[in-house]
């Protein structure tokens, strides 16, 4: 164990640690409600909040998942950032100011206004499960690197023992002072793993013996006759897994993805609410957009440049280095066996603080979600009058609970990525799809018309979580005969999904007694 790594690399790693708890001892201040707790008093700049969303969105997907698709692919996951304009634009729009203008804690209060209680619990409970799918899933990724760090495989005890290892870090590290601990805590670790890609990225241009005009050559022609490694938009129409990222793929399934991620998931939602207002939550979410266009191709280039190292012989004097491993360690195998010492370290603790961003980024969120839209309202509607600090240790519990389900969906992850064979990033990407496709549903039926109740509202959310589930390939078999089995691409799957769900929520006709007034259903918002 860690057998691969000098003096120099444990020094790193020690000062890796000294960071951790330097910063932890400082951010770690006591929250004395659960707006402070939750929602940073609204005191968070936009700027912090805005690497904080970039933190959440990226992490380990990226560490991992960028490499992968620049090794397996070429560019054209660069356009998503198109979509993520759109979107970004779409909720500083028509969300942001409503959430800022009810005080909200969490983004599924509004549902509550408009179909009562009962809607907002059940938009609370999909949104957990499918932040437990796609928050595992990425914790998953992080548990990869780490296993090959601490075993050098990613048998299926080394990784569940790194899942171990990891939550229990992040829990402890998070779990005392809050979303004010998460949002600082992910600066520091997105500056941390951005230097470390940075450092692969000129080590391996020094390793390649050929100049960059001909490593820009290598990629535009690549060896094996398939198109050039560096195209950024792909105008094919296919709907597959291979055509998620076409332009078609972007304006569509993304930017309905990217409102989901921006507007309706809480994970990246509450940073934008610890903001002083709608407008500068709006400017953090558009700048962390902006923020991530090089954050992306700082990532897809490592893997491009792998791509050279390990399949262009032609271009290396001594022969392509071998590369004895699945594809999906790629990244972390030339980290392990081919950086110098020192720059190995500092790669590995890039790995470490993209894996804790990944889990800190889901624990105060999700805890947020049961804490504010089940267990206060739960308390409140038996009479029980409990001080604001009950509710900060509520969240802190919380946080425990949601770190044990994370885990194990991450161990639950291995399985089926495997058996999927699905790229990492894709992976990452399509778990969201199980979740957002009800609440869209729901929300565009909330902004844009009158209709739905509260009838509609969880057979729309079931219905979005289903209608994906049964075109995964691993069930199509139990409802569809082998010759009708298909593969359709997350992307798309999210389009059918939303559209399903927003035609059932529409369907129902409103009940104009069917919310109370938000004043009696939840606490009063200071």
């Amino acid at each position: 164990m860690l057998s691969q790594y000098s003096g120099a690399d444990v020094l790193v790693f020690f000062l890796y640690a000294l960071l951790l708890l330097a910063s932890g001892w400082v951010l770690n201040q006591k929250s004395r409600s659960s707006d402070d707790y939750f929602l940073g008093a609204h005191r968070m700049p936009v700027w912090v909040v805005a690497v904080s969303v970039l933190a959440t969105s990226q992490s380990a997907a990226t560490f991992l998942g960028g490499p992968d698709q620049g090794y397996r692919g070429d560019l054209t996951y660069l356009s998503t950032n198109i979509a993520a304009f759109l979107a970004a634009i779409f909720v500083a729009i028509f969300l942001m100011p409503k959430f800022y203008q009810n005080r909200v804690y969490t983004v599924y209060e509004l549902v509550e206004q408009r179909f009562g209680a009962a809607a907002k619990r059940q938009a609370g409970l999909m949104y957990l499960s499918g932040r437990v799918f796609a928050s595992g899933a990425r914790l998953y990724m992080a548990a990869l690197a780490v296993a090959m760090i601490l075993f050098g495989d990613i048998q299926a005890s080394s990784v569940i023992t790194a899942t171990i290892v990891i939550t229990l870090t992040g829990l402890l590290y998070t779990v005392y002072g809050g979303i004010r601990t998460v949002i600082y805590t992910d600066v520091i670790q997105a500056t941390v793993y951005v230097v470390a890609a940075i450092a692969v990225i000129v080590v391996l241009l020094q390793a390649i013996p050929v100049s960059t005009q001909d490593i820009i050559h290598a990629l535009q022609q690549p060896a094996d006759g398939q198109p050039s490694k560096l195209r950024l938009l792909n105008t094919g129409l296919d709907f597959s897994n291979s055509g998620v990222f076409s332009l078609a793929s972007v304006l569509t399934g993304f930017v309905l993805l990217n409102i989901a991620a921006f507007g309706l998931d809480q994970d990246m939602t509450q940073r934008v609410l610890t903001c002083k207002d709608a407008l500068s939550g709006s400017r953090a979410m558009l700048m962390s957009v902006v923020m991530l266009i090089p954050v992306m191709l700082l990532f897809l280039v490592i893997g491009l440049l792998l791509y050279v190292y390990y399949q262009r012989p032609d271009l290396m004097n001594t022969g392509a280095p071998s590369f004895a491993g699945q594809t999906v360690t790629i990244f972390m195998y030339y980290v392990l066996n081919e950086l110098p010492h020192g720059v190995k370290g500092l790669v590995t603790v890039g790995i470490l603080a993209a894996s804790l961003s990944t889990l800190n980024s889901g624990l105060n969120a999700m805890s947020s979600v049961l804490v504010q839209d089940l267990y206060r309202p739960w308390r409140q509607q038996r009479g029980h009058t409990l001080d604001e600090q009950h509710y900060v240790n509520a969240g802190r519990l919380g946080m425990v609970a949601v770190a044990l389900a994370l885990g194990i969906m991450a161990c639950l992850c291995f399985y089926w990525q495997q058996y999927t064979q699905t790229p990492l990033l894709q992976f990452a990407l399509g778990v969201m799809v199980f979740s957002y496709s009800g609440l869209l549903g729901v929300y565009f039926t909330t902004l844009f018309s009158r209709r739905g109740n509260a009838t509609t509202v969880p057979l729309a959310l079931g219905t979005g979580f289903l209608t994906p589930l049964m075109m995964q390939p691993f069930v199509q078999p139990l409802w569809l005969p082998e010759s009708l089995q298909f593969e359709l691409g997350f992307t798309w799957q999210l389009v059918i999904g939303c559209t399903v769900s927003t035609l059932i929520c529409a369907a129902g006709s409103a009940r104009e007694t069917e919310a109370l007034p938000a004043a009696d259903n939840n606490v009063t918002h200071i």
